[in-house]
């Protein structure tokens, strides 16, 4: 078992993580790794490896979703990870997947895996409903690009 004070550590690395996410303190955001920032998006099989490979993805999806933020978020504390649930909400209003903005916004549940050595993130892996988001912003044509494998 973990010490009460890792636990909170982490708490508190996962709480600046997110929360400079929202802010677009990606710097900030990238020091809560271990010094090898990893996501894995488990609803698109998409894996973001690196300082720069996950600063582009930052950069992505804030430019499709400029107001990605998080709501109702709940953490649970395991000896290695922490999993957080939330709620992520924003609006279309930049390019996505090359097509244009839909001014639609979304709300789909997230589980976040964040996998620890001691008080470092060393990967985040992301599982959500990837055809609920695109489906609320009007985006339904991209359920039919994944299904051929094109996406």
């Amino acid at each position: 078992m973990i010490t009460d004070d890792l636990r909170q550590r982490r708490l508190a690395v996962i709480r600046e993580h997110m929360d400079t996410e929202v802010t677009k303190e990606f710097d900030a955001t990238l020091a809560t790794f271990n010094g090898h920032p990893h996501y894995e998006i488990m609803a698109t099989g998409q894996v973001f490896d690196g300082d720069e490979e996950v600063m582009g993805y930052y950069l992505t999806t804030r430019t499709a979703f400029p107001d990605q933020r998080h709501d109702n978020s709940r953490f649970h504390v395991a000896d290695d990870a922490v999993i957080v649930e939330f709620d992520l909400l924003g609006t279309n209003l930049g390019e996505f997947y090359g097509l244009p903005p839909t001014g639609k916004t979304f709300r789909v549940p997230i589980i976040a895996v964040f996998f620890f050595e001691g008080d470092r993130i060393v990967n985040e892996r992301i599982y959500f409903d990837s055809a609920s988001l695109v489906t609320q912003i009007g985006r339904g044509e991209l359920l039919a690009l994944a299904a051929s494998g094109d996406a």
